[in-house]
């Protein structure tokens, strides 16, 4: 989903201007009829359709605007194992056995995108590496707490290293602990979205761009209406992220209070010197830290620092944004203050109330997949891959999701944002201590 009040804020993403997208393809035109419906071309989407392409299926897929527009071709890059809510919504709902396995899947949600990077031959700059890290004592001591939690309850291990030792993995003057993780890593969102499009197409799959659905009819079927054409299926899933809000009373009220669009942004330097990247981050990880209002942030293949955070939760673009960005990434790297700011952009992700991804059915024949909470890189993969099996009539994995309870945001439709922006100053005072 895009920024809509700000179009220049919207045209000038790194991954959009170091990429060669391929043609526009072809809107829906006249109605068809496929085994599933999938709505939504970004990670979730097309992994399902990979995923169900390869179990038989006939696939139809459609794009409101472009493959990977939204949020998955506009991210931070980063793969990160486990889940923005933390083990805790599943132990304290679910129990201990249900919350392994649960943690055990987003370990292989990486091993996923190891998988169909070398399976289908996607150049995306993937590196391995991730820093959790702190900014103030008192987080010091809660990322400690955290990294000998998921050690003796998850078998999870992660480098820890406090006061001078952070200095092993960054090179930066506020961080006083940090969790060097050698399973998460990072890449270029966008390369893979587009790999992993081209990579449904070959199985069969059919992609339609510009066919936003403005009304689905369920049943024992579902029919999908687009501005032009329709699509008659067996099955649909719903893998349009917190789009799924701006059509919500044509496509799936009932599920749309349950997620918040929220504003990240990002930027991108000029290109640096090789040598001054590895000074700063030696490993090339990914980083972010542990803050409730986060920064996060990593080196492009060609040197740039990508550099995300300042999060709105009113949907709307903040003030001086570039400014205000580039004043916190020279707060983490002073030494990179006077270097130039060549991109500026942002977007929305997905949240859920406790930050627990949301699965489900609607009938028995729709599904959705929403509430990713900024952990969506990985956990889209796992995500098709489960609901492809839901489909098959395997629904073991997915229904550990599905059972999870999710509450609505409150206030309704005037309320919930003012309700959410309140939220944030709190925490982001927190933040500050």
């Amino acid at each position: 989903m895009l920024l809509d009040s700000d179009t220049q804020l919207n045209q000038n993403s790194y991954y959009e201007a170091s990429v060669t997208r391929p043609a526009l393809l072809p809107s829906l035109q006249q109605p068809m009829a496929a085994d599933v419906l999938v709505v939504g071309a970004g990670f979730a989407g097309l992994s399902a359709a990979i995923e169900l392409a390869r179990r038989g299926y006939s696939v139809v897929v459609l794009e409101a605007d472009r493959v990977c527009s939204g949020a998955s071709g506009r991210n931070g890059g980063q793969a990160i194992v486990g889940y923005a809510s933390g083990q805790e919504p599943f132990e304290h709902q679910l129990g201990l056995v249900p919350a392994r396995l649960v943690w055990d899947m987003s370990m292989q949600s990486i091993a996923l995108i190891d998988q169909r990077i070398r399976e289908f031959g996607i150049d995306c700059d993937w590196v391995k590496g991730y820093l959790h890290l702190a900014d103030s004592p008192r987080k010091a001591a809660v990322l400690q707490q955290e990294v000998a939690r998921m050690a003796r309850d998850y078998g999870f291990q992660a480098e820890l290293a406090t006061g001078a030792g952070v200095q092993r993995h960054i090179r930066s003057p506020i961080y006083q602990a940090a969790a060097f993780d050698t399973t998460s890593g990072h890449l270029h969102p966008l390369k893979y979205g587009l790999g992993l499009a081209r990579a449904a197409q070959a199985l069969g799959v059919q992609i339609f761009e510009g066919s936003a659905v403005r009304r689905l009819d369920r049943g024992a079927s579902l029919k999908a209406h687009t501005a032009s054409g329709s699509v008659t299926a067996r099955f649909g899933v719903l893998a349009g992220n917190c789009t799924l809000s701006e059509y919500a009373g044509a496509v799936a009220p009932e599920i749309s209070a349950r997620i918040m669009p929220v504003g990240t942004y990002m930027i991108g330097t000029a290109p640096l010197d090789a040598a001054l990247c590895r000074e700063l981050m030696p490993a090339n990880a990914a980083a972010c830290d542990n803050n409730f209002i986060l920064d996060y942030f990593r080196f492009s293949a060609d040197h740039r620092l990508l550099f995300g955070g300042r999060v709105s939760y009113s949907t709307r673009t903040p003030a001086n944004l570039r400014r205000l960005m580039a004043q916190r990434m020279a707060k983490v790297f002073p030494q990179l203050s006077l270097v130039p700011v060549d991109f500026l952009w942002g977007g929305f992700v997905d949240i859920s109330m406790n930050r627990a991804p949301d699965f489900g059915r609607l009938g028995h024949n729709l599904y959705y997949l929403q509430g990713f909470s900024g952990h969506g890189v990985a956990l889209t993969g796992l995500a098709g891959q489960l609901v492809a099996q839901a489909v098959a009539g395997q629904a073991e994995r997915f229904d550990v999701f599905a059972s999870l309870r999710h509450h609505k945001f409150p206030g309704g439709p005037l309320l919930r944002m003012p309700s959410l922006v309140l939220g944030m100053m709190y925490h982001r005072l927190r933040d500050a201590f």
